[in-house]
């Protein structure tokens, strides 16, 4: 299966992928949900994760700790942006065709958390709230995370024409009036830094997903397929 693997340095029990096409990892407006789940099977196989959890997505700030359900081959029944688990072998899995995938792991190597952040996520700084939420439920502090942004709409097709109803005035510092583009990729490491998190312990791949074919993109296609970024701990 078409993935790019990543590792925090000095942790080898927290394993992290970030998906790619050609076979979306999505069930919603999927052609065909036995091929969703085929491809969602290969990567288990492939990462050797047992269980996978996912969420029915819906760009807010909810988190889901510790998730029940097994989503690895049935749409996820469960709503919400953020998941957090401390049980080795389940995958975390955030869907995304532009939106930020943000992936966390404590340096305990015990705790890890994946973020569904979209535009109107970093607007209302789920980036923040959701590693509140993580270190308040598992008593952490934030310096002992580490966080990697995936695969996303990059600063250079960011393009927002209604900057000032969508964003507002708090968000000026990211916006190129000129060109009407916003930088997300930096909005979000600044959000993370906020929240408390080591600023060298925050790791990103500069891969633009509208840019690239190799991804799926909203933004470029509209009717499109999900990549899947997962993390989890290994046994």
């Amino acid at each position: 299966m078409n993935h790019i693997p990543f590792a925090f340095p000095g942790l080898p029990r927290i394993g992290c992928a970030f998906g790619c096409g050609p076979d979306t990892m999505a069930f919603t407006g999927a052609p065909d949900p036995a091929a969703v789940t085929a491809t969602r099977q290969g990567l288990q196989r492939e990462l050797g994760f047992r269980h996978w959890h996912s969420l029915r997505q819906v760009h807010g700030v909810h988190m889901i700790f510790e998730p029940e359900f097994d989503t690895l081959s049935r749409p996820s029944l469960e709503t919400g942006d953020g998941l957090a688990e401390s049980r080795p072998g389940r995958a975390l899995a955030v869907k995304t065709a532009d939106c930020q995938p943000v992936l966390i792991a404590h340096e305990s190597q015990e705790v890890v958390a994946a973020l569904h952040v979209g535009w109107r996520g970093n607007v209302a700084d789920f980036c923040g709230r959701g590693v509140r939420s993580l270190c308040v439920r598992y008593g952490l502090d934030p310096r002992e995370l580490y966080a990697v942004r995936g695969p996303s709409l990059g600063p250079g097709e960011s393009e927002f024409t209604n900057f000032e109803a969508e964003f507002g005035e708090a968000f000026r510092p990211y916006f190129d009036y000129r060109s009407r583009r916003l930088d997300l990729w930096r909005l979000t490491r600044d959000q993370l830094v906020a929240a408390g998190l080591d600023r060298d312990r925050i790791f990103s791949l500069d891969l633009c997903t509208r840019s690239l074919p190799l991804f799926f993109s909203y933004r470029r296609d509209k009717t499109t397929g999900r990549q899947a970024s997962l993390i989890w701990i290994r046994p």
